[in-house]
């Protein structure tokens, strides 16, 4: 259940398809710790970095995480009371008398991100790979389009394999890690080269999306309908460029009825019941957001795999998925 046993399996596993490309990847173990570059607490009721709380309904248990200031903003629309004083004690005493699919079900509307403990089940330790178009030639160039920690890994993984590696950041939302943890940032993202790119305007967008065709891989961690919103069509690329690889990374996957659900690291670790328990049967964390690296390592192996065999599919790696197996090793 522990990331120890899910990391060794998925270390064999990447430097399996690696090779199979020509460079047995080695991952270096800084990638997959942020505790030097990040104030963390030990896990338990609350995450590492306490952003995230598990929280009782009347029927079970909930991880409510606010990752994101935005996120404490909602909580009364969510719980539909006006909150006072310490948002965590209200929603605490609000959740003891609800029952938690209801209100999970009610977060994701909102876009919060709040998992049922244990709500993804019967997972495998990998990604799946998604035929999208035919095998053709997957060339050796990656756009790293994604942010935080699971994404960012899977492109570091690909530098070192010997891709070129470009990470793209928004002009509007860049990815924070360069300013809360610029040592773990560089660690990530220090082989890869990087570019802003103004995702309002249409003319950078239609540039992105032929570095994209170029290139012939792909990294993402937002959700499908983002890409929709900036006429990014998956379907359409993998029609003009037959070979793409297109690595998803995302809370719930990229297709079914979770795809426009939103997650983080620890959230979606307790969606995947990457937990421990009391004696008394309680959840509690463990680890640091252990969703973010397992599924980064996933990715990249899965990522290689493909590459082997020609690309023209895309790797949905999602973070409760990857938890999910990784809980049951």
């Amino acid at each position: 259940m522990r990331m120890g046993r899910a990391a060794t399996i998925l270390l064999r596993e990447i430097a399996k398809q690696s090779a199979a490309l020509g460079c047995t990847v080695s991952v270096d173990e800084r990638l997959l710790d942020r505790s030097d570059a990040f104030a963390l607490a030990r896990p338990g009721l609350w995450s590492a970095n306490r952003s995230c709380r598990l929280v009782r309904g009347s029927d079970g248990w909930m991880a409510v995480n606010f990752a994101r200031e935005a996120d404490r903003e909602l909580l009364p629309a969510w719980t539909e009371t006006e909150s006072r004083g310490d948002v965590w004690n209200a929603l605490v005493r609000w959740a003891r008398q609800k029952p938690v699919r209801q209100m999970v079900e009610r977060a994701a509307l909102l876009g919060l991100p709040v998992a049922q403990v244990a709500e993804v089940g019967g997972k495998r330790l990998a990604a799946p790979l998604r035929r999208m178009g035919e095998a053709g030639t997957v060339g050796r160039k990656v756009i790293d389009l994604s942010s935080l920690w699971a994404g960012p890994l899977c492109g570091a993984l690909f530098a070192e394999a010997g891709f070129a590696v470009t990470k793209v950041d928004s002009m509007q939302r860049p990815d924070p890690t360069q300013i809360t943890m610029p040592e773990f940032d560089q660690r990530l993202n220090g082989a890869k080269c990087r570019m802003v790119c103004d995702f309002g305007s249409r003319r950078e967008l239609d540039d992105l999306r032929a570095r994209i065709l170029d290139a012939g891989i792909v990294i993402t961690s937002s959700r499908r309908r983002a890409f929709d919103q900036l006429g990014i069509d998956a379907k359409k690329m993998f029609d003009e460029r037959p070979g793409l690889v297109w690595v998803a990374i995302s809370g719930y996957g990229w297709m079914g009825d979770g795809a426009n659900r939103v997650a983080f690291g620890d959230d979606a670790a307790a969606a995947g019941g990457l937990l421990r328990k009391t004696s008394s049967g309680a959840p509690r964390f463990v680890g640091d957001a252990l969703a973010d690296p397992l599924t980064g390592m996933a990715a990249a192996a899965a990522a290689f795999k493909a590459i082997a065999h020609g690309g023209g599919v895309l790797v949905d790696a999602a973070l409760s998925g990857i938890a999910a197996g990784a809980a049951r090793v």
